[in-house]
């Protein structure tokens, strides 16, 4: 079991707390873990840490993220200076010195100041608007992660995969194109049903039938993925289920009740979905590495039994 993973950067759906049970359906050993949205790389830090692989591909198109990325695990001690300098700045008006440094950031797209800004800004969510500005709102209520504890986390993430990514910017479709036969492949972008074709953590969308068409492609090269996509909170659906042609096994993970939705009296559970790939299925049947149920409670000591359908289910009984 994971535990106490480093994590520098609060960051609106990261996941870092359903990392250990997404894993189980890695195989045991990779030849390269490739994110086309990596985000904070949260599964390549678990990943990492459960010694799977040595090599990883970073990829994500916000361009001042994953060059912040970069910069906290190939030279963490300079971030994490720099940090401390900025930290210090904001005791006098720290409401005021935010709106200074956020200018600043979109004037010079600087990644340093970037890691300020996560850490201050609303839920730890990355907003956008449409002439590209970065435009969240501080958190009045707190300052932001301490100097110490920063420093701490960042050499946490760096000794986990210093030396061992390719970090680039580019549109998920160009890293797919890319991938070798013997990489996997985890995929986590935005939920289509929240974001439309616009999501306001990028500047350009992700279209669904672009992103089909993409799978399609990894299917034919028999490739090995998975991909966290579509998911419910309560009754209330998020993004469209991917199409059964893809011949996807379809796990779905309790994540537990909405924070949000306990604040409004409401007793609400989110759900996400992770969908394997047929050659990922085929691998995780050949290992026995599979184990017997489809779904995850993530409340603790809990596994709950889901329907099962196809090949796969047929397999794992």
């Amino acid at each position: 079991m994971m535990v106490n993973l480093p994590d520098f950067i609060q960051y609106q759906g990261s996941k870092r707390n359903l990392a250990e049970h997404i894993l189980q359906f890695f195989p045991k050993k990779l030849n390269r873990l490739v994110e086309p949205f990596a985000g904070t790389a949260a599964i390549s830090v678990a990943t990492a840490a459960s010694q799977m692989t040595q090599s990883f591909w970073l990829n994500d198109l916000n361009k001042p993220l994953i060059e912040l990325l970069e910069l906290s695990i190939e030279k963490p001690d300079e971030i994490a200076n720099f940090y401390l300098e900025l930290w210090n700045e904001q005791h006098t008006n720290s409401v005021a010195h935010y709106f200074e440094v956020r200018s600043k950031f979109n004037e010079t797209h600087d990644p340093r100041l970037f890691l300020y800004l996560l850490t201050r800004c609303v839920k730890g969510s990355i907003r956008y608007n449409s002439q590209g500005l970065f435009n969240q709102s501080p958190d009045k209520r707190r300052k932001g992660t301490r100097p110490e504890t920063m420093r701490k986390n960042i050499a946490g993430v760096s000794s986990f995969l210093k030396g061992k990514c390719k970090f680039t910017s580019l549109d998920y479709r160009e890293v797919l194109e890319q991938v070798q036969e013997d990489d996997f492949i985890y995929m986590d972008p935005p939920y289509q049903g929240v974001c439309g074709n616009r999501d306001s953590r990028y500047l350009s969308g992700i279209n669904f039938d672009d992103f089909v068409l993409a799978l399609e492609q990894l299917n034919r090269k028999g490739c090995a993925f998975a991909i966290s996509y579509d998911g419910k909170l309560g009754d209330k659906a998020f993004g469209k289920i991917l199409p059964k042609s893809l011949n996807l096994e379809r796990i779905q993970i309790e994540v537990g009740r909405s924070s949000q939705s306990t604040l409004l009296g409401k007793k609400e559970t989110t759900i996400e979905s992770l969908y394997l790939s047929p050659t990922l299925s085929k691998i995780l049947i050949n290992t026995k590495a599979i184990y017997n149920f489809s779904y995850i409670d993530n409340r603790p000591k809990q596994l709950t039994l889901l329907e099962k359908h196809g090949e796969f289910a047929a397999a794992t009984r």
